[in-house]
């Protein structure tokens, strides 16, 4: 026989904490405003937020808890994201045994606990708090409370961003007000992306909302998004600013906005391409203050950096930066012709597009619509008598065959290639159709490379790592004790995720005569890179490694990176 739950309006006249005079009174206003009738005994003063809690507790047979009591551990509160956990009012606690431990104000809200078992793949257990703990906890542990659209766009001020020559600069008079409210709106948008240190903003209209987010640090975070009813008036109000065709819906189109951004210079890259429910546009955020950053800067090790230095000094060849979109290779090629650039030199680059303007260098930007293509700008300038070139990225035999000549003719060729790493550089470039012994001959060195989070200085701390963890160091497990390793516990510095800013991290492959030997009798890339191994290369996952143990980024966010990667 199941036994029938009582209502929570007996549980508290028995213990004496209401009358039936107060639980009709209760009632009555319940048929008004279809609150839940402990709301409305607390907000009539009859019973505190405690007494609610521990009625509820008593009705749904769960525990009560003191999150004030509670040290919830940085890992812990990582398994809920910011925005379910302030959605949902709820707060994790502890994981035991694969076994997560939720605080909650309401105990009907199943749905958030089936929702976490299938994002975590784990068990999910409620447990009791009043409303006001769990949004206190929220607001200690994953930030202040987020402001509204409205509030923020009021307290956006023109001094904070400004439009440059490429877009629009000031509103008509004539125009409506909700037009002025978009504008405000969209620049509110890429400031708030531009002060969380975000490299892109994906705005895309979905079926049930017009999402937005940021990718801060290499992640995507969803933040607060308009109403769905303004992703026509968003959207066009970008294009316009880009220079975009704001009648075409069709088709994808490229637009650049130049900007003026709490008093920095920055260049926002849009790509715009049609969807199901509108179009979804893509600004990629270039900060001119962050683009030129020397050698030292990138993140190399002092002997990697020895040793590429080394190689800028070479007369002619090739050198290649290797990586996926967003690998940094863009900011290694400006650092390295930063270092060459000297009035002894000429310098001249193709790129798509010119993402900063460097003094002293001649910069080409390629527009295909034309016929202005990579190999058509490259052929033009080798009649240019340059010293060092850059081409942007090699994209077809024909890019890579003028490549090749221009190093075999006496001049210094950076390029770069989208390969997972160094050695199957040598194998893309045969692949396009370049001759082995052309591609032996000519290139001088590759470099592959990804970019790590740095752990969040503010919140770091040493603990001391497992015996599996010091496997993968490639550390014997009887070191256990000896080593000291770094994380970040989490604070509102780094949103609590533990980690703030980016770093390199590099695999330096230099052609031996034994690896030129190799390329030109077609040898396989695993072969190379063994061999390279053998000549000092440090790979990917090393050179993470290494940064590990200097407590520069921990070893989970190594193995998220090079997880693709032979190690």
């Amino acid at each position: 026989m199941v036994m029938k739950r009582k209502k929570l309006g007996e549980i508290l006249q028995d213990i004496g904490l209401i009358t039936e005079e107060h639980l009709q009174a209760a009632l009555e206003e319940q048929k008004a405003t279809r609150e839940s009738l402990g709301t409305i005994l607390v907000r009539m003063g009859i019973i505190s937020n405690e007494a609610l809690c521990n009625a509820l507790a008593t009705q749904f047979g769960m525990d009560v808890i003191d999150i004030s009591k509670e040290e919830i551990e940085s890992e812990v509160l990582k398994k809920v994201p910011a925005a379910l956990a302030k959605r949902q009012k709820i707060i994790p606690i502890r994981m035991e045994n694969n076994t997560l431990t939720i605080a909650m104000a309401n105990p009907l809200d199943f749905l958030a606990l089936d929702n976490l078992r299938a994002m975590l793949g784990c068990d999910v257990i409620g447990v009791l708090s009043t409303q006001h703990d769990i949004e206190k906890a929220l607001t200690d542990y994953y930030g202040t409370e987020e402001k509204t659209v409205d509030t923020m766009i009021e307290e956006l001020t023109e001094s904070d961003i400004t439009l440059g020559e490429t877009g629009e600069v000031k509103l008509e008079e004539e125009e409506k007000e909700e037009d002025a409210v978009v504008v405000k709106l969209v620049s509110l948008v890429i400031l708030e992306a531009f002060r969380s240190r975000a490299s892109d903003i994906h705005i895309e209209p979905l079926e049930d909302k017009f999402r937005i987010r940021y990718r801060v640090d290499g992640v995507l975070h969803e933040v607060p998004g308009p109403p769905r009813k303004l992703r026509g008036s968003v959207t066009s109000r970008i294009k316009i600013m880009a220079g975009m065709d704001i009648a075409e819906k069709r088709l994808p189109q490229d637009g650049r906005i130049k900007l003026d951004l709490l008093g920095r210079e920055v260049d926002l890259r849009v790509s715009a391409i049609p969807g199901l429910y509108g179009e979804s546009i893509v600004l990629r955020i270039l900060d001119k203050g962050s683009l030129l950053l020397g050698l030292d800067e990138l993140g190399f090790l002092k002997e990697e950096e020895k040793r590429f230095d080394s190689i800028l000094d070479v007369a002619n060849g090739i050198v290649l930066v290797t990586g996926p979109t967003g690998s940094g290779k863009t900011t290694t090629l400006y650092a390295s012709l930063s270092k060459l650039n000297k009035t002894d030199k000429k310098i001249i680059t193709v790129e798509e597009p010119v993402e900063y303007m460097i003094s002293g260098i001649n910069q080409s930007q390629v527009r295909p619509e034309i016929g202005l293509t990579f190999a058509a700008v490259l052929r033009s300038m080798l009649r240019q008598a340059p010293d060092i070139i850059m081409v942007g990225e090699i994209r077809d035999m024909e890019t890579a065959e003028i490549a090749v000549r221009a190093a075999l003719t006496g001049h210094l060729v950076f390029s770069t290639l989208h390969t997972n790493d160094a050695p199957s550089a040598i194998t893309r470039l045969i692949d396009m159709g370049i001759k082995p012994f052309l591609v032996a001959s000519s290139v001088q060195a590759i470099l592959a490379q990804r970019l790590v989070r740095l752990i969040c200085d503010s919140c770091k701390e040493p603990y001391e790592p497992r015996a599996d963890e010091l496997i993968q160091l490639g550390l014997d497990p009887s070191e256990k004790g000896k080593v000291k390793l770094y994380r970040g516990k989490g604070c509102g510095e780094c949103h609590f995720t533990g980690y703030k800013g980016r770093k390199g991290i590099f695999e330096l492959m230099e052609m031996s005569p034994t690896i030129r030997e190799m390329v030109m009798h077609k040898i396989s890339a695993v072969e190379i890179r063994e061999q390279a191994r053998k000549e000092g290369m440090a790979t990917l996952r090393d050179d993470g490694m290494r940064k590990v143990l200097l407590g520069r980024t921990t070893i989970s966010e190594v193995l998220r990176i090079t997880q693709q990667d032979i190690s």
